[in-house]
């Protein structure tokens, strides 16, 4: 089985999942293709313009300062390496394209002969890019679908007062995290003192099981494929407001020193 990661980030998802994904599992990643800008989607700025007005300033506010307990925080705890640097060490030939949906990505597919895509750490990918490979691209989701569409790990299942997070292993098709689902676990939210340590200590955690849940997926993929079950209705998340950002505070709390006693 021919493998190919897509990924849009040198230190991120890719990078940490690589390591797992190398050895004797039935499976050989065969070429890591990295889209290195990001391009803007039609009216992008009207769109966040319309983001804003809706969560408001502090909640723009707030979104920019939880960017890095998904980011910097985050990779640090989990010693994310530059994917360049992984692939020479495994001797996996890195591409780099301008961005995603490019025709260098497309090239790039082809050319890899791979048997199925995997998506880390992208936003939207057209059609014409996730139908090149033979079966396909599959992408990891790191929460619970169909209930949290687009949502960033662990903030929203606080909001809902929930202990538990996960991840979701689906298809790509034409929606955001719509697919069908091929894989999906659930991962226990680790309590810190600080909501910011709760959420980067638990992502450590919800990566560290995707990265072992994609492998097994990888090595009896075709059952897996096979097994795939449509999502159904689902719920899409965003940015929190500055009021759901409180709620998200106040159940971390609560929640935290419940599971202290």
């Amino acid at each position: 089985m021919r493998v190919v990661i897509l990924t849009s980030a040198r230190q991120g998802t890719a990078s940490h999942h690589l390591p797992f994904l190398v050895g004797d599992g039935g499976f050989t990643v065969v070429r890591v293709i990295l889209a290195e800008g990001h391009a803007k989607p039609k009216n992008h700025w009207k769109k966040k313009l319309r983001k804003v007005l809706r969560i408001g300033p502090l909640g723009a506010f707030i979104g920019y300062r939880m960017r890095r307990w998904y980011g910097a925080d985050l990779q640090t705890l989990a010693a994310m390496e530059d994917i360049g640097v992984l692939c020479a060490r495994y001797g996996i030939e890195l591409v780099t394209t301008p961005v995603v949906n490019h025709p260098a990505t497309v090239e790039a597919l082809r050319g890899s002969n791979a048997d199925i895509a995997v998506s880390l750490g992208n936003g939207y990918i057209g059609s014409k890019v996730f139908n090149v490979p033979r079966l396909g691209m599959i992408n990891i989701h790191h929460e619970l679908l169909p209930a949290y569409q687009n949502a960033q790990g662990v903030i929203w299942q606080l909001h809902n007062n929930s202990t538990e997070t996960g991840y979701t292993i689906h298809r790509i098709d034409k929606g955001i995290d719509t697919g069908a689902i091929i894989h999906q676990e659930r991962v226990p939210i680790q309590f810190k003192e600080g909501l910011g340590a709760t959420v980067s200590h638990t992502m450590k955690a919800v990566l560290d099981a995707s990265a072992q849940g994609l492998g097994a997926v990888l090595a009896d993929l075709p059952a897996h494929l096979a097994q795939g079950r449509p999502q159904g209705p689902g719920a899409k998340w965003t940015t929190p407001t500055f009021w759901q950002f409180l709620r998200i505070r106040r159940n971390h709390a609560a929640l935290r020193d419940r599971s202290a006693r």
